[in-house]
């Protein structure tokens, strides 16, 4: 037996530390596994005691009459640590240890949580910190959790791996008061060896589970996440995660723009977008969505039918889905005629969306032919059925009427029950028809089915040129010329410019570019350069003189130098400002496109689109990334205005993520801010740059001279 088959089908289960009082939280475990139904052998280890709840119990691990699949380890964390070693010398497959007081107590908890690991050898590890797992299909209880108090645990498709241990008691209480089935239910925690990625993995193969619902605090291992989650995807078992800290700043701001407005929590929304995992937004989420992806059901398109014994009710749906961006269109010919043939002499409304059935009162067999109509027409994608309090004298026949309807095709088909119903909703879920209390939960649900309908991103990316040389490129900070020159090596348009020292050069540099020009201090430590004076724009040779000594005076009070180098380059005019930048974090780098200038902070008109394993992103995606921003439309020529060179600008954003790509993990962060859009067929042109690069140790002053 492997095992994880092991921990979460085991035949024999030794619990250490059990307590003879059910009523403690060291005796729970035993009677949970009692009261649900376990088969195989149980055995107690509790020095103190010869027998607990009619089980023999043992004075020690090592008076075992055999190695258990499982130890159920509910001792302190010190104490802990002995249990583990003692059940790996045994030859135990796999232990649950509960215990609080390792990693996350700091210092000294860490050192005690590598100890456990030490003591495991090979034997795998859930936990430490953990309220352990339930294994709902095969009724094994390996937990504390009070939830298990319920004697009626409906099981179903969908499992859950929480790195927390509180919330899957939640999860298991609130799942069994709607009627939603969950397989199985595991509490990784402070995952000192087992860890969300195995359970995906092994999930994926278990023939009880459709659907894997994911707490997350962090995601560890993102390499090992992603592979876990494609091979997931592949099987055609939606993830659906729901991420905490979603309010944190993440990681504090770096030295440019994209590094602030990179956020961690922005750049999880990136990476689950990419791997096709869904993420929900509430809590309520977290069991609405799986509940509906378990059926298998697929949404094509946008378009929803909503059938409602309650006008204001249906009212409510319409205008979430609305502003979810669905339709709601109403019948077309053929079906109108239909369903007007259905209403005899009753004066229902259905010939439009919301079609209600309000004044035919509570007809199962008329609300049984609708459905079917609807189900049928080409006209919709999916349906809602709107259940009113008249519903709820009746609930079978209305459930029934719903349930018959379902073999129709493989169109969504939700119930919103509008009044407050919790044994309808049971009813409902049970049947399997996600039933809802609240519009907003049947607008989400059907995102998340619309977005488990598109495919993902794929092919190739194709640059305009050919990549420089890389291997000659120094660490650290590089300064604005050094950058603008290797970006103009990989395809992206970067204005004429001259490096100047003195007045006199500037003032040769500004007559030899034309007018207007712009003065900049050129300082690769100085990234916010207009912050402290370091920009001057609609220079010429005439002016460009005094300004030059002014800079030095304004920006040498400000960092307590002399600086000693200035860029003076052509002035770009009349483009759309953008940002765009690059940002390593944990879980890869993200690519970012935004509104540009020194308004990119404010507006934060941004998205993000994290790059795959290998290569730069695809022509495709940067476009996808482009209509995102709420000002697309000022590219696009909104009201009028002038269309901007919008395949130029989705041929640099590929251009960028080649070379970020390329660069790979040296790349701290990167910007181009501001990246003027140019009216359609001139391009665009990168006014301003920023790289910064890890330190290596190879770096050297070849490199420098090189790119500069």
């Amino acid at each position: 037996m492997k095992q994880l088959d092991a921990l979460l089908n085991p035949r024999s289960i030794a619990v250490i530390g059990a307590s003879a009082d059910p009523g403690k939280t060291s005796g729970r475990p035993i009677s949970y596994l009692l009261k649900h139904g376990f088969s195989g052998a149980i055995y107690p280890v509790n020095p103190k005691a010869s027998e607990i709840q009619g089980l023999t119990c043992y004075a020690s691990i090592e008076a075992l009459p055999e190695a258990p699949d499982v130890g159920l380890v509910l001792l302190n964390a010190k104490r802990s640590v002995d249990a583990v070693r003692s059940l790996s010398q045994m030859g135990c497959k796999a232990a649950i240890v509960l215990a609080s007081g390792f990693a996350e107590a700091g210092e000294d908890g860490q050192d005690l949580q590598e100890a456990l690991k030490e003591a495991a050898g090979a034997m795998r590890i859930l936990g430490p910190n953990t309220i352990g797992l339930v294994n709902l299909s095969a009724r094994i209880p390996l937990s504390a959790s009070g939830a298990l108090e319920v004697s009626d645990l409906p099981t179903g498709h969908v499992a859950v791996v929480s790195q927390s241990g509180g919330i899957l008691g939640a999860l298991l209480s609130r799942a069994a008061g709607r009627g939603v089935g969950l397989s199985s239910l595991i509490s990784t925690s402070n995952e000192v060896d087992l860890e969300v990625s195995d359970f995906i993995d092994y999930l994926v193969d278990d023939d009880n589970t459709r659907v894997i619902a994911l707490y997350l605090e962090s995601v560890r291992n993102p390499k090992r996440f992603r592979e876990a989650a494609i091979r997931a995807r592949d099987a055609g078992k939606p993830l659906v995660v729901f991420k905490i800290g979603r309010s944190e700043a993440g990681a504090s701001a770096a030295s440019s723009h994209t590094g602030a407005l990179a956020g961690e929590d922005r750049v999880y929304d990136a990476f689950f977008r990419e791997l096709g995992v869904i993420r929900a937004n509430t809590f309520d989420e977290f069991l609405d969505i799986p509940a509906v992806l378990v059926s298998g059901r697929k949404l094509t398109g946008r378009r929803v039918a909503i059938l409602t014994s309650t006008g204001g009710a249906g009212t409510l749906i319409a205008d979430s889905l609305g502003m979810n961006h669905f339709d709601t269109p109403a019948p077309d010919a053929n079906t109108a005629s239909q369903l007007r043939a259905l209403q005899g002499n009753t004066p229902t409304a259905l010939d439009r969306n919301p079609i209600d059935v309000t004044l035919a009162g509570l007809q199962p067999e008329l609300l049984r032919q609708a459905i079917r109509t609807l189900l049928a027409s080409d006209s919709y994608d999916a349906l809602i059925v709107v259940i009113g309090s008249s519903g709820l004298a009746m609930p079978d026949l209305v459930v029934g009427a719903i349930q018959d309807c379902l073999d129709i095709n493989d169109k969504p088909v939700l119930a919103y029950v509008s009044p407050h119903a919790p044994d309808t909703l049971k009813r409902l879920n049970r049947a399997g028809i996600p039933g809802f209390s609240s519009p907003e939960s049947c607008s989400a649900v059907l995102e998340a089915l619309h977005f488990t309908g598109q495919p993902l991103p794929g092919g190739r990316p194709t640059p305009s040129v050919e990549l420089p040389d890389l291997t000659g490129l120094t660490g650290g900070a590089i300064d604005e010329a050094s950058a603008k020159s290797l970006f103009s090596r990989t395809g992206i348009q970067v204005p004429a410019s001259r490096v100047v020292t003195c007045r006199d050069e500037a003032v040769q540099a500004a007559r030899e570019l034309g007018q207007p020009v712009v003065l900049k201090v050129l300082d690769a430590n100085l990234l916010h350069k207009s912050d402290i004076g370091g920009v001057a724009l609609h220079q010429n040779a005439d002016t460009i003189g005094a300004r030059f000594e002014q800079m030095i005076q304004d920006v040498g009070s400000r960092i307590d130098r002399r600086p000693d180098r200035f860029l003076v380059e052509a002035m770009v005019t009349g483009g759309h400002e953008l940002i765009l930048g690059a940002n390593r974090d944990a879980l890869g780098t993200a690519i970012l496109l935004g509104a540009g200038g020194v308004t990119a902070e404010l507006f934060k008109d941004t998205t993000l689109c994290l790059l795959p394993e290998q290569g730069g992103l695809t022509l495709e995606q940067a476009k996808t990334m482009m209509r995102k921003l709420t000002t697309w439309p000022l590219l696009d020529g909104y009201r009028g205005s002038v269309h901007c060179d919008t395949d130029a600008l989705a041929q640099a954003i590929v251009d960028f993520s080649n070379l970020i790509a390329a660069l790979g993990d040296r790349v701290v962060t990167s910007e181009i801010n501001p990246l003027f859009v140019l009216p359609e067929g001139h391009g665009v042109v990168a006014a301003d740059a920023v790289l910064v690069l890890e330190q290596m140790e190879s770096d050297n002053v070849e490199g420098e001279r090189r790119y500069g």
